[in-house]
């Protein structure tokens, strides 16, 4: 398979749209079960839990559970802090997706990247190595959603 094209993303995002549909009950912040009901929802960015680090990284889970068609889905909002990379570059067998809302971010893929700053959508194939890292002076704030057969983490 080819790697995708910013073309190729965009036409995917009407199917990340029907994401929207299999969202929790919003008097929960976080949708943690197994399966996640077919109702749509708010996820308030005010009222999500945050977990910081002491080197002032923030994580906010948002949902994780299966999807009525099957798939697993996870989705948290991270903020890094420049210089920071949330962990060394990885892979693993889930497909990612880190959407941009703030900062300058390099995307590690295998043995090339590229900044990205908001508005930008990075795309991590299974199984193929990735990385992020802020590379701007100010915070880096992204969303990482995570499709596939394991949880997703960074």
């Amino acid at each position: 398979m080819k790697n995708p094209t910013r073309r190729d993303l965009c036409s995917a995002l009407p199917a990340l749209a029907l994401v929207g549909t299999i969202f929790y009950d919003s008097s929960q912040a976080v949708a943690e079960s197994s399966s996640l009901p077919t109702e749509s929802t708010v996820f308030a960015f005010d009222r999500l839990p945050v977990t910081r680090s002491p080197d002032g990284a923030a994580t906010r889970p948002i949902l994780r559970g299966v999807a009525p068609t099957g798939e697993p889905i996870e989705l948290h909002e991270t903020t890094l802090m420049p210089g920071q990379m949330p962990h060394p570059a990885h892979k693993h067998v889930h497909t990612e997706m880190m959407l941009i809302r703030e900062g300058t971010v390099e995307f590690i893929m295998g043995d090339r990247s590229e900044r990205v700053g908001p508005g930008g959508v990075c795309f991590a194939a299974s199984n193929t190595m990735h990385g992020l890292k802020n590379v701007g002076s100010a915070p880096a704030n992204y969303f990482v959603i995570a499709i596939g057969t394991e949880p997703a983490h960074g």
